[in-house]
């Protein structure tokens, strides 16, 4: 029975301590009471239990404080920081406070000194007219005249000294004015690439004063003191002391002489002006030259501009606008000439830079700058023309580099990188195992990296100039097509006309120019790619560099057969035949077997062009071979032809058949090879045959077995061989009818002279 009584007084109090820890603090009396109205000595218990729920809420709340430890005390150390950066911060603003108030302070002693003034000032007008008569007010009345002119004297003479100064102060003004535009521009190209990121409101930069907003700009938390220091914006009035003309400006309107004192103003400032816009004989030598020209017209318009703003009426804007037209004219002047002596193309991108800014700085204080835009039009062409020079070099030096063979690749990773500088795709050569050769020489690819690095040189000029996406397009557009059509395609002109370049080199040329032409429509897609404007777009200049190539290409071709013909003739002035010989040798010449070994192996190279330009090769050659010995057969310093002579030359033209026969360069269709000597093997068939009744009877039939063969060509050759009959050296086997062999020749002589005469008539 004492057990279920103590597990209802446990349960009981269990019951009452879960209502305490529950219930509002004012339910708690009765709670308590009932522990007292129930069994004795139940209170004691109940204490006990109590103490143990003491306990273990102590423990509870050890280990929660255990847990947080750690984060109180960053917490707390968080907290000193915080404190003492608003101490700092407290202290920063004090002293601002402080310094404010001073001025303020400053301000109404100064405001209730005038008004001070103003009512003694007051009280005295009405005095005069009482102590006018004594002595005192007529020694004033005689003083107070020289004492203005005294004053006035020593508020000019001020005037004077800061109209000396400012020239040195402007330099300063103005490279600050500039700075400041420049970092203004470099601001708005930074928030410019965060506009995705939300809505800013650009700055508004000004040395004057006026305006200086940075609305809803977002800065850093953790800018220092040195962040801020920087970003201090310095005004006209930081930089030069313009209290001597504010106080000559008032003495000369007090005492009635405002005009004298505007005029002087303005004609000195217009001679400072002058003198400003000189510019030092070496200024286009380096960018300082420039900085400092324009630093100085900086200066000179911003303190203008703050005169014009500080000062009612001192000057006008209609002052400031002629001056500054006069100033541009003048500049524009200046810089066009100047810039023209200068041949660094560096050098023209900085003072185009320069010129930006230069105009921004202008522009954000009113003035009109459009004309300085125009001028950089005028700047554009003459930095082409010295990139056009720059480049040039950079050609001449890689075509004199340049070995003029096909590039080897020994690996994978050789190739790679060989058509990641230049678009080369050709399936046969990507199918054959390592080491290969590709077809053009190095310069292919090192020309086409640098025409990509010209066009990223003529885009850092089109920057800054507030121009469309389009009109930078055509500026790099033509400026490329400069590049190619006139630097390029006279690099390689010179090239091909030089004395070392061989038939082997222009074999080569003319395959790298091939492949650079067809690299041409990659060029295209890289300037679409910088400039974002499709080639489709009205107007958008091409690029035509396929005429540069092609023309280079006819070139080559046209150098190959000036070159083939110089090699021909050189062999040919090995010649050395016996003209008078009896019979020939019974075989060809050296010379001619050394030159169409010469012309096999030469043509052997001209596998790698296009069939065309190998077979018009070939057949120039052959065509030019035949020429020439025909003009040895017909050389009017050659007197006498023996028969053997004949013999042996036909022999030799022989040889030439052959090898037109043997077809050197594919492509030729039949016999049209060896058509290029059918004059000669006509002219030696009569002869050798000596078929003149055929040939004179046949003459000027379409079907005529001699029908190549000229009467004039025929009469000089036989002339040459009459001479030779007369000394018994050609029919010495027909001795007995040697009298009637010189009759037959005499009437042959005769009619071919009939039928040359025939022909002249």
């Amino acid at each position: 029975m004492a057990e279920n009584e103590t597990l209802e007084c446990i349960t009981e109090h269990e019951r009452i301590l879960q209502e305490i820890e529950s219930t509002d603090t004012a339910c708690v009396g009765p709670t308590l009471r009932s522990i007292y109205d129930d069994q004795p000595n139940a209170h004691v218990r109940f204490m006990e239990k109590l103490d143990a729920r003491i306990r273990n809420h102590d423990r509870e709340i050890e280990k929660m404080c255990n847990f947080h430890h750690q984060g109180f005390v960053d917490a707390i150390t968080e907290l000193l920081k915080v404190r003492a950066d608003a101490e700092k911060l407290m202290v920063r603003h004090k002293s601002n406070v402080t310094a404010q108030t001073e001025e303020v302070i400053r301000c109404r002693i100064q405001q209730r000194n005038m008004a001070t003034t103003g009512t003694c000032v007051q009280c005295m007008c009405r005095v005069p007219c009482r102590v006018s008569q004594h002595r005192f007010c007529q020694i004033m009345a005689e003083n107070l005249p020289r004492l203005r002119e005294d004053i006035k004297e020593i508020s000019m003479s001020d005037l004077k000294d800061f109209l000396e100064s400012i020239r040195k102060h402007s330099d300063k003004v103005g490279e600050t004015a500039m700075r400041q535009a420049q970092q203004h521009r470099t601001f708005n190209s930074a928030m410019a690439k965060q506009t995705s990121m939300g809505h800013y409101t650009k700055p508004v930069y000004s040395l004057n004063g006026r305006t200086h907003t940075h609305n809803d700009l977002m800065m850093d938390e953790d800018a220092g003191e040195e962040d801020e220091a920087d970003e201090e914006i310095l005004t006209a009035q930081d930089l030069v002391d313009f209290s001597p003309v504010y106080r000559c400006l008032h003495i000369y309107t007090v005492l009635g002489d405002r005009e004298t004192f505007e005029n002087y103003y303005r004609k000195q400032r217009k001679k400072q002006a002058r003198l400003v816009l000189q510019p030092q004989a070496n200024m286009h030598e380096t960018v300082e030259g420039y900085r400092r020209y324009f630093n100085q017209i900086v200066g000179f318009f911003v303190v203008e501009d703050h005169i014009l703003h500080a000062t009612r009426g001192l000057v006008t804007r209609a002052f400031t606008d002629e001056l500054w037209n006069m100033a541009l004219s003048k500049i524009i002047a200046v810089l066009r000439t100047h810039s023209s002596y200068c041949d660094d193309p560096d050098l023209v991108l900085e003072l185009k830079n320069l010129i930006v800014i230069f105009a921004d700085t202008l522009q954000g204080y009113g003035f009109p700058v459009n004309r300085l835009f125009d001028l950089l039009f005028e700047v554009r062409d003459q930095y082409n023309e010295t990139l056009l020079k720059k480049w040039a070099l950079v050609f001449r030096w890689i075509f004199e580099l340049d070995n003029y063979s096909p590039i080897p690749v020994e690996t994978e990773e050789e190739y790679k990188l060989v058509v990641s500088r230049f678009p080369f795709h050709d399936a046969e050569i990507e199918k054959q195992d390592f080491p290969k050769k590709l077809p053009m020489s190095q310069s292919v690819p090192q020309i086409y990296t640098q025409v990509k690095e010209f066009i990223y040189a003529s885009l850092k000029f089109s920057e800054s100039l507030h121009r469309s996406s389009t009109e930078i397009d055509d500026m790099l557009r033509k400026s490329t097509n400069l590049l190619l059509t006139r630097t390029l395609s006279s690099c390689l002109q010179n090239l091909i006309k030089k004395p070392h370049i061989g038939l082997t080199e222009l074999v080569q040329i003319i395959i790298n120019t091939t492949h650079l032409e067809q690299a041409c429509r990659y060029l295209e897609e890289f300037i679409t790619n910088i400039t974002n404007v499709s080639p489709e777009t009205v107007h958008t200049t091409r690029l035509y560099g396929l005429s540069t190539f092609k023309d280079a290409r006819h070139a080559a071709e046209g150098e190959i057969y000036t070159k083939l013909n110089q090699k021909i003739d050189e062999f040919i002035q090995l010649a050395d035949y016996e003209w008078g010989m009896a019979e020939s040798d019974g075989r060809a010449s050296g010379y001619l077997m050394d030159l169409i070994n010469f012309l096999r192996s030469t043509f052997q190279v001209f596998t790698h062009l296009p069939g065309k330009v190998a077979q018009t090769a070939c057949m120039s050659a052959c065509k030019h071979l035949s020429t020439s010995l025909m003009q040895m057969l017909l050389d009017t310093e050659l007197k006498q032809i023996s028969m053997g002579a004949i013999q042996q030359f036909n022999l030799d033209v022989i040889q030439c058949e052959l090898f037109a026969s043997s077809e050197p360069v594919p492509g030729f269709q039949g016999d049209t090879l060896q058509l290029a000597f059918i004059d000669l093997r006509q002219l030696l068939d009569l002869f050798m045959v000596w078929d003149w009744s055929t040939y004179l009877a046949d003459y000027g039939q379409p079907t005529s077995k001699y029908l190549r063969v000229n009467p004039a060509t025929a009469l000089a050759l036989l002339e040459k061989m009459k001479d030779t009959s007369k000394k018994n050296n050609i029919f010495s086997g027909f001795r007995k009818n040697d009298r009637d062999k010189q009759k037959l020749i005499e009437t042959v002589v005769k009619q071919l002279r009939s039928l040359v005469n025939g022909m002249s008539s």
